[in-house]
């Protein structure tokens, strides 16, 4: 029935269709419902049964419990800051209004730039914002305005994306570049204590905050020199402030075995992260000032902030990732010690995962650079010497 619809429709948006203007529009909505059967004609080697479009699908459900849980602690945060019981119900669909418009946003902004694009370089949609429009939602704190996300999404779009030539091309994470955009943009609504609970009242649900409540993350507070007080439920569990998608450990960890189950993310760049960021962390633990509380979280590092997200969903970009095999190690090794480094040594930036990340996107090809040359002069070698 579906192939039926799109056959239907199909001549009409054809080269001299009354509605060839949103070609790229028709392509991009049927090669999302329907498996394509086009295939290349010359200069093409089968790589994998499965296609771009279908990749990105899956690493939108493996984000969904990610989204879910936040969206429970958006309401959870709300009601808590106010004193006021509320069922499980109540807190997700208090988040659900607050985290959609969001999410709409990121969705029509980002994909309407992609759309323009390819309809004037007369190209097929580029999927690659299947993951980016949900992911940027998901790495802002819940007080961004959404004409501050709009623009931030424009500028990424656009920068970090088309001007290298779109999806597959582009050297830095586009979801990074926006919240990289929004950070340095309005500081002010990116950090601090007041940017991290929702303070207002939709449709009856939740409730409207005092003027000038605030509410630190626990990496916010042991930048300011107070030990964070977590149960280990509350740090697995996501039950505490920040950004919408980051809290949830639990949540995160059900994404990464769908992305390592599915082959999509790779263990050796998913776990490089962490060993990095572990061995630094207990190396700052060990020598760190005593002043310094940021420094002696040990491995809690790994479970504030956005150090896991970022580890599973965002180090493991198949685009702006190291593709050798053996470069996976090191560029998620030094993505985990970054991180940490920024973290305990620069109270400016308290997170430290994006520029980490973002910072060894710069490096990634040259990693995998030395790797071929070096496979490339071992073989060179022994054919010189038979």
């Amino acid at each position: 029935m579906l192939k039926e619809f799109f056959d239907k429709i199909r001549p009409h948006v054809e080269e001299g269709g009354k509605f060839h203007a949103f070609r790229s529009l028709f392509d991009g909505f049927e090669t999302f419902a329907l498996v394509p059967n086009t295939t290349s004609k010359v200069g093409a080697a089968i790589h994998d049964a499965i296609d771009s479009k279908r990749i990105m699908s899956f690493v939108v459900i493996a984000l969904i419990p990610a989204l879910l849980v936040g969206m429970y602690n958006i309401g959870f945060q709300n009601y808590k800051a106010a004193g006021v019981d509320a069922s499980i119900i109540q807190m997700f669909l208090y988040g659900l209004i607050v985290m959609l418009p969001k999410i709409v946003v990121s969705y029509v902004v980002g994909l309407g730039i992609e759309f323009v694009v390819a309809q004037w370089k007369n190209e097929e949609i580029q999927e690659g914002f299947l993951v980016s429009g949900l992911i940027i939602p998901m790495i802002v704190p819940v007080g961004t305005p959404l004409w501050m996300l709009a623009v931030a999404v424009a500028f990424s779009v656009v920068f970090a994306k088309e001007i290298f030539g779109g999806t597959g091309m582009n050297i830095f994470n586009p979801a990074l570049i926006t919240r990289a955009f929004l950070f340095f943009a309005w500081p002010t609504k990116m950090s601090g204590d007041q940017v991290w609970v929702s303070q207002d009242s939709w449709f009856g649900l939740g409730n409207v905050l005092p003027d000038g409540f605030t509410c630190a993350t626990p990496l916010g507070e042991a930048a300011a020199g107070v030990a964070p007080q977590l149960s280990m439920c509350e740090m697995f569990g996501g039950l505490m402030p920040g950004s919408i998608g980051e809290t949830s450990v639990i949540a995160i960890a059900i994404g990464a075995v769908i992305l390592l189950w599915t082959r999509i993310a790779s263990w050796k760049t998913m776990g490089s992260v962490f060993v990095g960021g572990a061995l630094v962390a207990l190396l700052f633990d060990a020598c760190g000032a005593e002043a310094n509380q940021v420094a002696h979280l040990g491995l809690d590092h790994l479970w504030l902030g956005g150090f896991c997200f970022g580890a599973v969903f965002m180090a493991t970009d198949p685009v702006t990732s190291c593709r050798t095999e053996n470069g996976k190690f090191i560029y998620g090794f030094l993505i985990g010690a970054l991180a940490i480094t920024i973290r305990v040594l620069n109270p400016g930036y308290p997170e430290g995962m994006m520029l980490a990340i973002l910072f060894m996107n710069m490096f990634a090809p040259l990693i995998d650079y030395c790797f071929v040359q070096s496979n490339i002069n071992k073989r060179a070698k022994r054919i010189s010497n038979k």
